[in-house]
């Protein structure tokens, strides 16, 4: 941090004076910042330090005209760093950070740019403009700057769809209306660059726009297939978002087809969204299948509903089941739920359940009771009995020996602290028997903590009185 001041204070000296050692430490103190992760460059002491370094070098190098020690790249982490917090816990943090920011504004050497679009980077048909904003780092507008479209690839693809156009600028922002090329819905990775001055710096960013469109359902027939082909199918047509009239059976003996193709709106091109689902609600139980429809080799949906091979989806329910259609995409304006028809479908009875259970998935599940082991059988009282008295019986060997051959306890002190020391031993041997009986581990360590403490300084107490009477 001193350093850093001296930076500061050298901006007010003189230009004839010699600063070139002064500039130097602007080197040494970039060597000294902690790369984090390659994104965030900044001094272990915090974002404070770090934005009143980046603050002091501008201020230095525009004094000396000195372009500072800094790469472009470190630029744009010292950025990310200082701008990385949106709530400040001291004044100072902000004046710092403000300050820095003042400095990347306006100095003679780096000045970073901020491209930001003009709400979600998204086009379509209704609104075909992407726009974009161009700004310094006190987000001053930069309206006397060019802006241009290198390249808009699709990211699915991989083609190349537009490139070298320039936007226009429009009041406060830069317009480039995409779908004049009608780019297929998708997303799309735009490399934009802004030039007009040689000091710019992040400059070229990577862009990932989204072209929405609308869906639409088109040559939808609902077949009733028989087994045998002894009969002809029977085929409605349905327009979206019409219901159809009547409902179609699917038993043991006929199958249930539906098939549909899907289409761009406004371009008419076949469109294969990333979501495309049958449902069948059950109307009295509320159950609910669900399946996949997936298109053929020629971009035709297809869904076939045979009993005999569904029965376990549907737990052999018979009822009438409404099916509906529903179709979804990131990229689609307009996803789709729609009902389509009442299909009544029919199991044999041998393979119907015995209670008709709902199949809400929202519903309260039953209570879990869990089993635990039994404890096992304790041994007879008299094998405890004898197991503890032969554990004792050392104590009582040993009585018997100090008895036999004198003891000696004449040196025993009845001092405070001698009393104090066994009687916290003593209090010690009984709480592990309470923790064997009563107490949990937690509760022990913390008895344990107070009866440890007090006899540990009896006991340091009682031993230095022994050692001053020998």
């Amino acid at each position: 941090l001193r350093t850093i001041q001296a930076l500061e204070t050298a901006s007010y000296l003189s230009q004839q004076a010699d600063l070139s050692s002064i500039v130097e430490e602007i080197e040494d103190l970039v060597a000294r910042l902690d790369d984090l992760g390659g994104v965030y460059l900044q001094f272990e002491e915090g974002i404070e330090t770090t934005a009143l370094f980046v603050a002091a070098a501008y201020k230095l190098s525009d004094h000396v005209g000195t372009e500072p020690a800094i790469k472009e790249d470190q630029v744009i982490q010292l950025m990310n760093a200082i701008f990385s917090k949106k709530n400040f816990e001291t004044l100072s943090e902000a004046f710092s950070v403000a300050r820095a920011a003042g400095s990347l504004s306006q100095n003679r050497f780096h000045l970073p740019i901020i491209i930001v679009p003009d709400g979600p980077a998204a086009v379509s048909h209704h609104q075909p403009v992407l726009r974009l904003q161009v700004t310094n780092v006190m987000s001053q507008l930069l309206t006397q700057v060019s802006v241009k479209l290198d390249q808009a690839k699709s990211v699915s693809s991989k083609a190349t769809v537009l490139q070298q156009l320039p936007f226009t600028l429009s009041g406060d922002f830069f317009e480039l209306n995409f779908m004049n090329v009608k780019p297929a819905s998708g997303y799309y990775d735009f490399s934009i660059s802004v030039d007009g001055d040689k000091r710019f710096i992040a400059n070229k960013v990577e862009l990932k726009v989204k072209v929405s469109t609308e869906v639409g359902i088109t040559n939808v027939d609902l077949s009733t297939v028989d087994k045998d082909q002894s009969i002809a199918p029977k085929t409605t047509r349905v327009a979206y978002p019409a219901k159809a009239k009547g409902s179609f059976t699917a038993d043991s003996h006929q199958n249930f087809a539906l098939s549909f193709q899907l289409i761009d709106v406004n371009s008419g091109a076949e469109l294969i969204p990333h979501q495309t689902f049958v449902r069948l609600h059950n109307q009295k139980t509320g159950q609910e299948v669900v399946f996949v429809a997936e298109p053929d080799s020629k971009n035709v949906y297809k869904f076939e509903l045979d009993t005999s091979e569904r029965k376990t989806e549907f737990d052999s329910a018979s009822g009438t089941y409404t099916l509906y259609l529903i179709i979804g995409d990131a990229t689609l304006e307009n996803p789709i739920l729609w009902n389509v028809a009442d299909v009544v479908i029919t199991f044999p009875e041998e393979d119907a359940p015995s209670t008709v259970q709902s199949k809400n998935l929202f519903v309260p599940k039953p209570e879990i009771q869990h089993l635990f082991r039994e404890p096992e059988k304790r041994p007879p009282t008299v094998v405890s009995n004898t197991f503890t008295a032969l554990v004792l019986s050392p104590l009582l060997l040993l009585l018997i020996l100090w008895i036999k051959i004198g003891a000696n306890i004449s040196n025993f002190s009845f001092a405070p602290s001698t009393i104090v020391f066994h009687l916290g031993h003593a209090a010690m041997l009984g709480l592990m028997y309470v923790y064997w009986t009563q107490l949990n581990m937690f509760q022990t360590l913390k008895y344990l903590a107070i009866l440890g403490g007090i006899t540990f300084l009896a006991g340091n107490r009682m031993l230095a009185q022994k050692a001053v009477k020998r």
